[in-house]
Parts: structure tokens; C-alpha cells; sequence
């Protein structure tokens, strides 16, 4: 593989047993990308900006658990630093824009942008890494559990888009920010597009008994009434998700009832 992925020292609910922080390397060459430099943590990213000569870092999306390491990266490494979201960009760099292809540290790099986690979420996309290539999917698809959406910002609608876009790619590696690597890029996009339809379907359920007008607090009570106290607020924006999603014709951006 032309990957490897130091881990941050950051686990928590959220973040399984930390970021995976990624570096890239073409065959030959000195030089990295590095992707997710995680937290501001000075032995992780010494870590990183000691894998070799740093030519470029870019992030999946704006959370601090991929974002707040990279303006102390690019002063350590001279790189600059990439993102969907300008107020991510140090150093020079340019925003992230969807189809563009990266050429840098001897590998193409393309660049999908898969908003629904968060609306500036990237996956990056190496067609050369193993027969049927490799994907970086931060948190649109994670090694194992499943994605919360930041909603507002994050939407069903973008989300579920999201994940046929990468289905269509094949069995390619998945490369999540968070927990192990998985064979099949298809066969991952498929299982979360499943479990977000049942989750619709417990969430229609749940409707019909509490009425139409439900709030989220609510319908969370039911649908995720095993969750611990830890991970509550990620259920109630994923209710919340799901809710504006079935109330606004399946857009996924009309306003919700309040809570």
C-alpha cells in the first residue's frame, strides 16, 4: 500500500481509539502528504513532520479532531495545508474542489467532496494504491460503529448522495479517520445506506405512535433509548437529521419542529 496512518493520542466516544493520521507515499519517494494531522498534540505531529520531507497536508473536514494539529504542522513542515473550507487553508493553500485531481509526494490524488457528516466533508480517492485502489474517507465511513451528522450542517439528504458516490467506486480500500481498515469500499457504502433506511423505518415507527409533531428529544427516547449519556447529543443530531430529512420531502434541509 502507498499508505500508512500514525494514531493520534485522542480516543473517546467519538473518536474510537483516536484520528488515524495518515501519510502518503508514492514508490520512491522521500517525500509525504499527510492527511488529518488530528489534535494539537506536539509528539503526534513531530511524529508526522518526521516521516520524511512534508510537500503537502490536507483534512476531510473542519472537526478538531482532524483540523486543530495542521496550522502547527505547516510551521513545522513548510506545507501547506488544504481543505474544503477556507478557514482551514494555512500556509497558501488552495481550497479543496471536487474532481480535481492532486498530484504530489509521487502520487494522484483525487479529490470527492461527500458533505453529510459536515458540509465541507472530502474523501480523497488513490486509484494506484492495490488493484482496485484505496479511498480516505475521514468520517463519512468509519472502520467500524456509524457517522453521526453534524446537523445542521450536516444533512441526510448530502449524506445519502454521499454514499452512492463512493459505492459506485468499487471494492477499493477503505481508509477511515477513525478505527480499522475495511476490504470494500461497496460493500461498507451499502451497509450504512441499509442502516440509515432502518433507522428511517424505527423512526417513521416512532412518529406514527408519538404523532407527526414529535420532537427530537422525543423520537431519541425511542430510537436510541440503550445509548449511554457519552454519545446522546450524536443521537439526537442524527434523530434531528433524520426527522428534517423525512419532513422536508427528503431534501434534508427544511427546518424541523423544535426540540
Amino acid at each position: 500500500m502507498l499508505t500508512q496512518f500514525i494514531l493520534a493520542p485522542n480516543p473517546g466516544p467519538m473518536s474510537l481509539d483516536g484520528t488515524n493520521s495518515y501519510v502518503l507515499r508514492g514508490p520512491g519517494q522521500s517525500a509525504v502528504v499527510v492527511v488529518d494531522p488530528g489534535p494539537q498534540d506536539e509528539t503526534h505531529l513531530a511524529a508526522l513532520a518526521g516521516v520524511g520531507p512534508v510537500d503537502l497536508i490536507l483534512v476531510t473536514h473542519r472537526h478538531a479532531d482532524h483540523t486543530a494539529g495542521s496550522a502547527r504542522l505547516h510551521q513545522l513542515t513548510g506545507a501547506p495545508v488544504r481543505a474544503v473550507d477556507s478557514a482551514h487553508c494555512h500556509g497558501g493553500g488552495e481550497v479543496l474542489v471536487h474532481g480535481e485531481v492532486i498530484h504530489a509526494a509521487g502520487l494522484e490524488i483525487a479529490v470527492l467532496a461527500t458533505p453529510g457528516h459536515t458540509s465541507d466533508s472530502a474523501c480523497f480517492h488513490l486509484p494506484a494504491d492495490g488493484p482496485d485502489g484505496a479511498v480516505l474517507t475521514g468520517d463519512t465511513i468509519l472502520g467500524r460503529g456509524t457517522t453521526v451528522l453534524d446537523f445542521p450542517d450536516g444533512t441526510l439528504g448530502d449524506y445519502l448522495a454521499s454514499l452512492d458516490l463512493l459505492e459506485a467506486l468499487g471494492p477499493a480500500w477503505v481508509l477511515p479517520a477513525h478505527g480499522p481498515v475495511l476490504a470494500s469500499l461497496e460493500s461498507a457504502a451499502r451497509g450504512y445506506r441499509s442502516h440509515r433506511e432502518e433507522r428511517l423505518g424505527q423512526i417513521r415507527t416512532a412518529l406514527d405512535r408519538l404523532g407527526r409533531d414529535a420532537t427530537v428529544g422525543e423520537v431519541a427516547d425511542a430510537v436510541y433509548a440503550g445509548v449511554g449519556p457519552s454519545v446522546r447529543r450524536a443521537a439526537e443530531l442524527s434523530v434531528a437529521a433524520q426527522l428534517t430529512y423525512l419532513r422536508g420531502g427528503g431534501e434534508g434541509r427544511a427546518v424541523p419542529p423544535g426540540r
